[in-house]
């Protein structure tokens, strides 16, 4: 019973977050009062379940992101491995949308993020983002570097920043003007990655062995 009150109380603070946020964008103050006040919990409560409101916003975005991305393509070992990692790349990708939902999402990063003034508040919500992003990628190098032994675990999370450097490129590409479709070229840049992430013998001290054996 106490643990279940004590998930119950949890959830609701989670959900409580998670509203202010769909309300008010990403860039919402999770403030202890106004969250504990919709949550209908105390503060103290609050407190003792997320005790920054880092944690708290760090693991509201994690729950958005595992509802719209889950992991479960990873796990499918009948994939080879640069396919299911590209197949979660393009999951990210696609988020962002094409043609026009492209140009308003990246409209809508530049003004919560680049054009306005960089409070607190917005660097808390860019870096929560970041973060899980972050999080996300470095679980499934994770889990394909068990398979995979050209992925030492050391370069994980260096290989996971790449990936992100990556996305951002495409996903503002998607936004731009283009001669040609962006399908082929997103599909080359997104294995290119996973190629390079898999066997980043573009490392420095790396032993230069190819992506070959990711195949």
């Amino acid at each position: 019973m106490g643990e279940r009150s004590e998930l119950t109380t949890r959830e609701r603070i989670l959900a409580a977050a998670a509203g202010i946020i769909g309300e008010d964008g990403v860039t919402a103050r999770l403030s202890v009062r106004a969250v504990a006040a919709r949550a209908e919990v105390s503060t103290g409560s609050l407190r003792h379940h997320f005790p920054t409101q880092q944690v708290l916003r760090d693991e509201v975005m994690s729950r958005v992101y595992d509802w719209m991305l889950p992991d479960i393509s990873i796990d499918d070992t009948t994939v080879p491995p640069r396919d299911r990692l590209v197949h979660c790349l393009r999951q990210v990708l696609d988020m962002s949308g094409t043609g026009s939902e492209a140009r308003h999402s990246m409209v809508l990063l530049m003004e919560n993020f680049v054009t306005v003034e960089q409070t607190e508040a917005m660097r808390e919500a860019y870096l929560a983002m970041q973060r899980d992003g972050q999080r996300r990628m470095e679980g499934w190098l994770g889990t394909l570097a068990e398979e995979v032994d050209t992925l030492p675990v050391a370069d994980i999370p260096r290989s996971a920043r790449h990936l992100g450097t990556v996305l951002n490129g495409l996903a503002l590409e998607r936004a731009l003007p283009a001669e040609d479709s962006l399908a082929q070229r997103e599909s080359e840049a997104l294995y290119a990655a996973a190629d390079m992430a898999l066997a980043p013998q573009w490392m420095p001290g790396a032993d230069g062995v190819t992506g070959s054996d990711t195949k």
